[in-house]
């Protein structure tokens, strides 16, 4: 199942199915990211590689090899 670092997603959805299959999801990245919400436009703190706004509840991931770099940051869905 893990390939490396050299996965493509169709979707956010996607990443984060990946992240809670390998346990990544609770697990804090190496540097929080401070993202504004794509459904609501609030600001809020990205800290593990699964988060999710406090507002709205979309959920966001991010695959431990891409951390790194915010744009890799993807949007899931609501609630999911």
């Amino acid at each position: 199942m893990h390939d490396g670092c050299s996965a493509h997603f169709n979707s956010g959805m996607d990443v984060l199915n990946k992240v809670r299959a390998m346990g990544f999801s609770p697990q804090a990245m190496p540097t929080a990211v401070t993202l504004t919400c794509q459904e609501c436009q609030t600001p809020f703190e990205m800290t593990t590689f699964e988060g999710k706004c406090s507002q709205c509840g979309m959920v966001y991931a991010v695959t431990p090899c891409h951390a790194h770099d915010p744009s890799a940051i993807q949007a899931a869905g609501i609630e999911v």
